[in-house]
């Protein structure tokens, strides 16, 4: 028991339902994993929450104290150093999970929310710098709001030498049919349709996107530019065929909560026009990458309540499938997406080493972060020269095929 790792987390907010709930509760409780419920072979010993019940008025009370009443082994720290110190002088822990997805914090005119990202992040690192040691960090979802920001926390890491892994479930849940995009494809063009709001779905989509075209002939080149299309931009882009109509459909062949556009269940597929009636706000972020392939990310809220990928390969062929979430509402309940991306973070916490690359969290950082600044700017093509991340991805999948 003495050498098993000690984990801190430091979170925005300890609610059901919260992405705070989904990971910290399953290093606390385990969680189902190859037929048989699994504990993480490690402790989780500290717990820092930014905000306790922000509103005493709603129906999600805070869970951070009942926790530590039945986990005596974790305690609650005031701060974010006291949380990687164990209240002491030195760093204490082996792993650290960052996970500031929700809470009552501000938006911006953009849109976008300010979660406190990067502040926490600098605060780990400052312990860090203090006692001269380091521990592998898990940052949930994308890295900031802030580009600069995004930037600094990956050279941070790669400065100080230290695992850094970072994004969703959406890489690493099931897939069906259970494929992986062949690291021999050449690409000529990919989409995603899928569901969701701006600076929060649009980054699992693009996430989806990008976890399977990283993996073409030569690996990630980076981005060129992004342009952003919603509403009757959208609807006209579409009908002028911008993005590919028949990848568009292969989307639509995958998933399992469409919307048919008529009675009936032989011909479900929705006209142009019922999709108009359907679909709320459609957005969608084309951009081309470094190579030439171009990338199409949609949200079509109200056609689809899942995340789908489609691209063609040189030589015609099509290649499709669908990143698999339960259907409500056990997706919200139970969130079996979340065990996969808990196991990789253990592997991190393990092994000292992240299971995936962070340059994908970077790049889809800022593919949002351009999204958001297009629509801002009247859905104008945004130059990205600061987005030419090249990478490889990792040699075997990482999604889950159990």
């Amino acid at each position: 028991m003495a050498d098993r790792p000690k984990i801190a987390a430091i979170t925005t907010i300890y609610h059901k339902y919260s992405h705070t709930q989904h990971i910290v509760d399953r290093f606390l409780e385990g969680y189902g994993w190859n037929g048989r419920h699994h504990r993480p072979p490690m402790d989780l010993v500290s717990l820092y929450v930014d905000q306790v019940d922000p509103d005493p008025e709603a129906d999600r009370p805070d869970l951070s104290r009942d926790r530590a009443e039945r986990f005596p082994q974790m305690q609650i720290y005031p701060t974010v150093a006291d949380a990687l110190t164990l209240g002491g002088d030195d760093l204490a822990v082996d792993g650290v999970l960052l996970v500031a997805e929700h809470g009552s914090y501000a938006h911006n005119p953009k849109g976008q929310h300010l979660y406190p990202r990067y502040e926490l992040f600098k605060q780990i690192v400052s312990v860090y710098r203090t006692t001269g040691k380091t521990a592998p960090i898990f940052n949930d979802k994308h890295l900031s709001w802030n580009w600069d920001w995004c930037q600094e926390m990956y050279d941070i890491s790669q400065e100080m030498g230290f695992a850094f892994m970072s994004g969703s479930s959406l890489p690493v849940t099931w897939r069906t049919p259970s494929l992986e995009f062949p690291t021999s494809a050449e690409a000529e063009e990919a989409v995603t349709v899928c569901y969701g709001g701006v600076d929060s779905y649009d980054f699992h989509g693009l996430e989806t996107l990008q976890c399977m075209v990283e993996r073409r002939q030569g690996g990630e080149s980076g981005v060129k530019w992004l342009q952003a299309y919603r509403d009757d931009n959208f609807w006209q882009a579409h009908a002028d065929g911008v993005w590919s109509r028949e990848l568009f459909e292969a989307n639509l062949c995958r998933s399992h909560t469409l919307t048919p556009g008529r009675p009936g269940f032989n011909n479900p597929f929705p006209t142009i026009d019922e999709m108009k009636q359907i679909v709320e706000s459609p957005v969608a972020y084309q951009y081309e990458h470094q190579d030439g392939l171009l990338s199409t990310m949609i949200l079509m809220n109200g056609l689809v309540q899942d995340f789908n990928f489609a691209a063609r390969l040189k030589g015609g062929d099509i290649f499709s499938t669908q990143m698999y979430l339960p259907m409500p509402p056990a997706r919200t309940t139970l969130a079996n997406f979340f065990s996969p991306l808990v196991n990789n973070i253990e592997q991190m916490f393990l092994t000292g080493k992240a299971t995936y690359p962070v340059e994908r969290t970077l790049l889809t950082s800022g593919l949002v972060i351009a999204g958001v600044d297009s629509l801002d700017q009247d859905q104008a093509k945004i130059d990205t020269p600061h987005l030419n991340i090249a990478y490889q991805p990792t040699a075997e999948s990482t999604f889950w095929r159990t």
